[in-house]
């Protein structure tokens, strides 16, 4: 069984998650780690449970989800795990981070692409890739169909959804994706959002004023 830990980063309140099981092999996901205790947050909490960094996923790669790619990418020797689709998202970060005020260390390149129906796995878990485009051009979710969750980025918020006026953003499309990939599952699956509480795919189809 999968164990999730959450961690909320930086001004954006971004959640960053590791997700584990009982080989001790983790999944390290979305790291929007910026100040240095934060990094030592982390770091501190995989060295803590005794874990072992196997995989290194970012949902999409707005510069909120991205702060500590470095970070991760050379403390444990893991290559970054993207869609292809947000590479440009990606690569524009260093370029705008310092007129919004933040200082990017050099970003390292994708190690890995994933598509639409790949699969990407720690010791004994497994993570089906959703492509779900709309908050940016390659978001992606992670989904355990034997724990019943999935990492939704932002894509889905609870009673609300990612914004789409950011560039390669597009409302219908974010619409079509959650409407198609995500409110497809079960309704008990449960829904862990880029920003803010975790949900139920359930809970939303009923009360998400964005998807009536």
């Amino acid at each position: 069984m999968a164990l999730i830990k959450t961690f909320t980063f930086n001004l954006f309140s971004e959640n960053c998650y590791v997700l584990f099981d009982e080989t001790k092999e983790c999944a390290i996901i979305d790291p929007g780690c910026y100040m240095q205790h934060e990094k030592d947050k982390l770091r501190d909490f995989i060295k803590a449970k005794g874990l072992k960094p196997t995989l290194f996923l970012n949902t999409h790669c707005h510069l909120d989800h991205v702060f500590g790619n470095r970070f991760v990418s050379k403390e444990y020797d893991l290559p970054l795990v993207m869609h292809k689709l947000d590479v440009p998202v990606y690569k524009a970060v260093e370029n705008y981070a310092g007129g919004m005020g933040f200082s990017v260390e050099t970003l390292p390149e994708p190690g890995k692409f994933i598509e639409e129906g790949d699969t990407v796995s720690f010791g004994n878990t497994t993570l089906d890739v959703l492509f779900t485009p709309g908050h940016s051009p390659g978001s992606v979710c992670f989904l355990s169909k034997k724990d019943d969750f999935v990492i939704a980025g932002d894509v889905l918020f609870h009673q609300s959804i990612g914004r789409t006026d950011l560039p390669g953003g597009d409302f219908d499309t974010l619409i079509n994706s959650i409407k198609t990939r995500l409110f497809t599952l079960p309704n008990n699956t449960e829904v862990y959002p880029g920003h803010g509480p975790s949900t139920t795919v359930g809970f939303e189809k009923k009360n998400n004023p964005f998807l009536k």
